[in-house]
């Protein structure tokens, strides 16, 4: 949940955890501070359930530490994930369940999750997942029923 628009290239592992190390970088996908978020907040209806939502920013600065500790991997995975915090819950379940082994029938219906990945909801990196999953599923045979 930090500021959209900022390099998060210059964060490291010093900042982290943002919220206790830097949390003037904290905000809601709406612009509140994080010293917005308090209980008293809540009960007077100020806080939204939009407003506890991770941002992609956000996403992106765990990223960064992640980069700087030498976690390449963990980094990725936030990269991806910063893009799917806008896609819709029913067509990430949809991927979702495609990428369990066994569940498409073929590469094209994998291929075609990832087509939309990136057409429909510009997540690029999340796309290229979906279609190196494809080429493994199918080097392997996971395309068929195995239960």
């Amino acid at each position: 949940m930090t500021k959209t628009g900022r390099s998060a290239e210059t964060l490291g592992i010093a900042d982290y955890p943002l919220a206790e190390k830097r949390p003037e970088l904290v905000t809601t996908a709406g612009g509140k501070p994080l010293s917005a978020l308090t209980l008293e907040a809540v009960e007077a209806g100020e806080v939204t359930l939009a407003d506890l939502r991770i941002t992609p920013q956000a996403l992106k600065d765990q990223a960064a530490i992640a980069a700087s500790a030498g976690r390449p991997t963990l980094a990725r995975n936030f990269e991806r994930a910063a893009e799917l915090v806008d896609v819709p819950q029913d067509f990430l379940l949809k991927v979702y369940e495609l990428l369990r082994p066994g569940r498409a029938r073929d590469k094209a219906e994998l291929l075609a999750a990832a087509r939309e990945l990136r057409e429909t909801h510009d997540a690029e990196k999340m796309a290229a997942f979906v279609e190196e999953a494809a080429a493994v599923y199918e080097r392997r045979g996971l395309f068929t029923f195995r239960y």
